[in-house]
């Protein structure tokens, strides 16, 4: 009929498990949670920035021009200290005064044209294209793109802000296409890097 071993089993069991439950363990108590302390510390030792990480598409891509700090910002210039002219910065020319040269995209198929103070980035986006990016500043290479046509990069283009592609490179046609604005017509091959 019952089993008295199981029932002997059984009460053992539950027993246990009530002595468990009321007793008073070690005590033990976790420490206090020191992270964000650490977090803190090591984020006040780098320098602040005014543009996003490279390789995060998820914050716009962008923030303000290279060397674009708000007055009495800390590591303000001196006077007159690496102060660049508006005259140099294509983006500058009024677009009714700005020439206009024909751009082949060879991976994306399609000639398109491009305003001399449009970079190559934005007129393939304005296409709807989803071309490679991250500064949008010419500080890193994520952008980088290849002028087919043959020769240094910069008898197609002119860089503004380029800060990572050095004369070997652009001599054999490696652009930034972020900071790319055309002086002439070429073909080019986007997301290829040196």
């Amino acid at each position: 009929m019952v089993d008295v071993l199981g029932i002997g089993v059984g009460a053992t069991i539950v027993l246990l498990v009530v002595v468990l439950h009321f007793s008073r363990g070690t005590e033990w108590t976790p420490t206090e949670d020191i992270s964000s302390d650490v977090l803190e510390r090591r984020a006040s030792t780098v320098p602040e920035t005014d543009f996003p990480e490279p390789m995060n598409r998820s914050i716009g891509g962008g923030g303000v021009a290279a060397g674009a700090v708000g007055a009495g910002s800390e590591g303000e210039l001196e006077d007159g200290e690496g102060e660049e002219t508006v005259d140099d910065d294509p983006s500058a020319i009024p677009d009714d005064e700005a020439e206009t040269y024909e751009i082949e995209f060879v991976k994306e198929g399609t000639t398109i044209s491009v305003k001399e103070n449009t970079t190559v980035l934005e007129a393939g986006e304005e296409e709807g294209w989803d071309l490679p990016y991250a500064c949008r500043q010419g500080q890193c290479i994520s952008c980088a793109g290849h002028i087919t046509d043959g020769g240094h990069a910069e008898d197609y283009i002119e860089h503004h802000t380029n800060e990572m592609l050095g004369d070997a490179e652009m001599s054999e046609g490696y652009t930034l296409t972020c900071v790319a604005y055309p002086t002439t017509d070429f073909s080019i091959e986007t997301g290829e890097s040196p």
